[in-house]
């Protein structure tokens, strides 16, 4: 396996002005990272028309550093996004696989859908917009193919987030271009255990998440700043891989035990520290894989 880190994991910085994507790729590299991802709101807050270009530097600033670029991450919503226009939100994502061409990457994700909102009237369960969705997917995968890029989506959103939704998105897709991204994390927000969920998931797998939650019950006291609920309720706060509830090693063995054997990408999203926390996170995630 290959270690990444998101620039996203730097977020907290980077919306500050502390750090930009340049000074992103260079402190992966320092922290002895074998590749970084990059992802469209944190790199591609800019104009449409200046994207190729700025991604022609990113790909340069990421080759003198020594990194190569394990994906771009961009969100998609097949059924909200472009106001509800699927055709033109299709689209929209194949432009973004345009611009990983630039980049030069081999995978790029793209949500499905965050679902409509359960107080708009319009809420329908997922195995009703499935065939949408996954008419949406094999569109872009199809377009990606000629380039050499697979396409994955990941488990992400609260709708399209449960293990047997995305098992059931892939399979419906049916194209061999198209991946499920796992995010061992994310799975605890649809209320899933994430080891049950990543076994599920695990011979889908394109590319994988490293991400660490703390998680307290409904009915625990409110830990305030820094979390959020679940789609049940219960209350996640990211934190350092490692330091949290979910099963880091056991998900690594699933996807090991499965034959992944591509990029693990660390996607830190708490309160500490950035640099420290995917400094400490990389170590932890080195020393699992040497254990399984």
């Amino acid at each position: 396996m290959k270690f990444s880190v998101s620039t996203y994991s730097f977020f907290q910085l980077i919306s500050k002005g502390e750090l930009d994507s340049f000074g992103a790729i260079e402190k992966a590299a320092e922290l002895g990272f074998d590749a970084i991802e990059f992802v469209d709101f944190v790199d591609f807050n800019m104009p449409e028309e200046e994207r190729p270009a700025f991604a022609e530097k990113l790909r340069a600033a990421a080759e003198k550093a020594g990194l190569e670029i394990s994906s771009l991450t961009i969100g998609a919503d097949f059924l909200n996004g472009c106001d509800g226009d699927t055709e033109a939100e299709i689209a929209r994502v194949k432009r973004y696989v345009d611009i990983g061409r630039v980049l030069g990457v081999k995978r790029m994700r793209h949500d499905a859908t965050v679902g409509y909102p359960r107080d708009s009237g319009k809420y329908v369960s997922f195995d009703a917009v499935l065939p949408r969705l996954a008419a949406a997917c094999r569109a872009v995968t199809e377009y990606a193919a000629q380039f050499g890029i697979m396409t994955m989506s990941e488990n992400h959103g609260f709708f399209a987030q449960d293990s047997e939704r995305v098992e059931k998105l892939c399979n419906a897709v049916g194209s061999p271009n198209y991946r499920l991204l796992g995010d061992m994390g994310n799975f605890l927000c649809a209320d899933e255990d994430p080891a049950a969920a990543f076994a599920r998931v695990a011979p889908y797998l394109g590319y994988v998440h490293a991400k660490d939650f703390i998680v307290k019950p409904f009915d625990a006291c409110d830990p305030g700043e820094g979390a959020f609920r679940s789609r049940g309720g219960n209350f996640l706060r990211g934190t350092v891989i490692g330091h949290g509830q979910v099963p880091v090693k056991h998900c690594l063995y699933l996807a090991k035990a499965a034959g992944y054997d591509g990029y693990v990408s660390i996607e830190f999203e708490g309160m500490e520290p950035p640099v420290t926390a995917v400094r400490i996170g990389l170590a932890n995630l080195k020393r699992y894989v040497s254990e399984i």
